[in-house]
């Protein structure tokens, strides 16, 4: 049908439209040419777990899962809560990451905000495969309420034109409301439009029992099905480290581990056998206990009950039992696993 005003075209038939596969720089978690948006609590470690996937595709190393970018990609990450001299660059160096690959928009006269045409002028400029605000709320315009469900449309929508028409990932980092129960979708800070309009929406969360580890995983998948969590470690030791897929929802239920006898007390005394005959390779440990039933999740807290110390060694890192002197130590340690 032609419209008599201007001639145009005002409708078309599917049949004509070209069907594209999704482009995934994280498959299933962050894809191309789409708003992801990746939220927790403060503290939880969101930018760092950023920092991380920056260095992933940045390098072309593989993501924990074995998934990886085809080549190294251009990263824009826009972070107001963090220097740049003294911590996002050296958290990118400690990372692994190719700062050379990773770009930042001047912001020190004029703040960068949501509907900046810096954004999609830098993207096309750099041929940036993923653009990350970080976070969300710092770049808001002053008439942008961020409980505006109309507003809030409004920017974002200008947002998933920029990451369709350069087939750029743009990952927004959010906090969380301090509401408790309820679906964890309904507690993104703002709007709900905002979790609406993005495609994928990512969780970041402590261990209940090991709050040295964290979980990231799913709670909205509209292109995929939903991805496995992946977790991670914060130790004061090593830093941040990968754990890998966490397989099974088996893995969030801690009723295995409270219960006399249950798969956390069967790990301790694996993984305390184990190293009573000497120091061992993380890896080789993980594997023979995965072998056995044992998710990541409990061996880690395993570990953490023991005091098992990490340390590295020709480029490996090994685990070694805490100070033996006294057995007195050893059965309080047995005691906690099975209490």
């Amino acid at each position: 049908m032609i419209c008599p005003e201007n001639g145009n075209q005002i409708y078309s038939k599917f049949s004509a439209i070209k069907v594209k596969p999704i482009d995934w720089l994280w498959y299933p978690y962050i894809p191309y040419g789409k708003l992801t948006l990746l939220q927790g609590d403060p503290g939880e470690g969101k930018s760092t777990f950023m920092i991380y996937v920056i260095a992933a595709i940045t390098t072309g190393k593989p993501f924990p899962d074995g998934f990886s970018v085809t080549q190294p990609q251009t990263v824009v990450y826009q972070c107001t809560e963090d220097n740049l001299e003294d911590t996002i660059k050296p958290r990118l160096i400690s990372a692994g990451a190719d700062c050379d690959k990773v770009i930042y928009i001047h912001d020190e006269n004029h703040d960068l905000t949501i509907d900046d045409e810096r954004i999609e002028r830098t993207i096309h400029e750099t041929g940036a495969r993923l653009f990350i605000l970080d976070p969300i709320q710092s770049f808001l315009t002053q008439d942008g309420d961020f409980q505006n469900a109309i507003r809030m449309r409004a920017l974002l929508g200008k947002l998933c034109h920029t990451a369709a028409q350069y087939s750029c990932a743009i990952v927004l980092i959010g906090h969380m409301n301090k509401g408790n129960g309820g679906k964890k979708l309904y507690r993104s800070l703002g709007s709900i439009d905002i979790a609406a309009i993005a495609r994928s929406v990512l969780m970041i969360e402590r261990d209940d029992i090991n709050s040295d580890i964290r979980y990231m995983y799913p709670i909205k998948s509209s292109l995929a099905l939903e991805g496995p969590a992946i977790g991670f470690t914060f130790d004061k030791e090593i830093g941040f480290q990968w754990i890998g897929l966490v397989s099974s929802n088996d893995d969030f239920d801690d009723q295995e581990n409270s219960s006399k006898g249950g798969k956390l007390s069967r790990a301790g005394e694996f993984l305390e056998g184990l190293l009573s005959r000497g120091d061992l390779q993380s890896s080789a440990i993980i594997s023979l206990l995965s072998e056995k039933g044992f998710s990541e999740r409990t061996i880690y807290t395993a570990k953490k009950i023991l005091h098992v110390k990490s340390y590295r060694k020709a480029n490996a890192w090994y685990w070694s039992l805490a100070d033996r002197a006294g057995s007195d130590i050893l059965d309080s340690k047995k005691r906690c696993l099975y209490e």
